[in-house]
């Protein structure tokens, strides 16, 4: 069993004792050791300083007794990559038929009045399986995004808290929290725009295409490879927002339950009720981030399915009070439930590799000399 299992994790994702890292690693515990410990009075038994260190730098896996994956490593940061994908990739392929709706109803409001009108319409003239027409363009655009999302805000959350040094990252850690998330998301955009145009007038054109292989070609025939990067500015104005709400309240909502509303200290409570934490913290967060993305929403799915059409054009079509309202309540069940899961697939995939799930723990100011 234990075998069967290992195998579903690529062998990077864990660092093995015995390789020339960990033994380097070693080396540079030893060689930072203080003559102060090698004290004559220490039992030769007792536990070395060096082993007590060692524990801070390797995280033991659930399927490998003794290994580990090292924090801030390259296993670590593909750990989080792959748990991204998954998060993203798959939850945003799921809630298809969902997105399908908001995005007609974000183009042509007259015909799709309501939520429930939405699904009859496309039920009547599509059928069952118009419900999800653009899932591949979905789950290759968001997989790309999530990967790029996830990884590279804890790349950056890890670079500006060594930045600021561990008195103000922990005094400014919310500072930290958004800057690394809109880093993360200007990156993670330039991966997902391609697969957002594609999927846009799939969703809203019917008749344009079947799916991503044949809509990629038919879109660059149509406005060249631009055109692909046509609504990237409106899909930075709705994602950036998006993720920095996301990451920031995560963290903060995560933190208040498990120093408000949970008795215990996270690191004494059960691996399962620390994963509803995650889901029921990225739900909360998820209900936030649609309200402040959802006008710019509205502006990409305009921009990508009207040909040459600008943001003026949007603007002056939808109407103010339409940018903010327009298919709102839709995509705040959509985003609520999608962030939850994401959230709570992200974690989980890390807690199955054997890191800790994301947030709960104020990071401890520096002791002074």
């Amino acid at each position: 069993m234990e075998s069967s299992k290992n195998s579903l994790i690529p062998s990077f994702l864990y660092s093995s004792s015995s390789s020339p890292r960990s033994v380097l690693l070693d080396q540079v515990l030893n060689s930072n050791s203080n003559a102060a410990f090698q004290s004559p009075n220490l039992e030769k038994n007792s536990p070395s300083p060096t082993m007590a260190s060692r524990k801070n730098f390797l995280i033991a896996s659930p399927t490998e007794p003794g290994k580990g994956i090292e924090m801030y490593s390259r296993d670590f940061y593909a750990a989080c990559t792959v748990g991204g994908i998954l998060s993203c990739g798959l939850t945003h392929m799921a809630v298809t038929p969902l997105d399908l709706v908001k995005c007609n109803m974000q183009i042509d409001p007259a015909k799709y009045k309501s939520i429930s009108s939405g699904f009859g319409i496309l039920l009547k003239e599509q059928g069952v399986r118009g419900f999800f027409r653009g899932w591949v363009p979905t789950l290759l655009g968001y997989s790309a995004q999530g990967a790029c999302k996830f990884g590279f805000y804890e790349f950056f959350k890890k670079y500006y808290s060594d930045l600021a040094g561990p008195e103000f990252a922990a005094k400014y850690k919310t500072l930290i929290y958004l800057a690394g998330s809109a880093s993360a998301e200007v990156i993670a955009d330039v991966a997902l725009c391609p697969f957002e145009a594609v999927k846009v007038r799939v969703q809203t054109q019917p008749g344009f295409a079947r799916g991503m292989s044949d809509g990629f070609p038919k879109f660059v025939k149509s406005e060249g490879y631009g055109g692909l990067y046509k609504g990237l500015a409106p899909l930075w104005g709705r994602q950036i927002p998006y993720t920095m709400m996301k990451f920031a309240s995560f963290e903060t909502i995560v933190e208040m339950i498990y120093k408000y509303a949970i008795p215990n200290p996270k690191h004494e409570c059960s691996k399962g009720l620390q994963l509803g934490v995650s889901f029921a913290g990225g739900y909360v967060a998820g209900v936030f981030c649609a309200i402040v993305s959802h006008p710019a929403d509205n502006l990409v799915s305009f921009l990508n399915n009207a040909k040459g059409a600008t943001v003026g054009d949007a603007v002056k079509k939808i109407g103010m009070v339409g940018l903010f309202t327009r298919g709102l309540p839709l995509r705040i069940v959509m985003i609520g439930t999608l962030t939850g899961a994401q959230w709570g697939l992200y974690d989980a995939f890390k807690v199955f590799v054997g890191l800790p799930t994301t947030g709960g723990v104020t990071p401890a100011p520096a002791a002074k000399a």
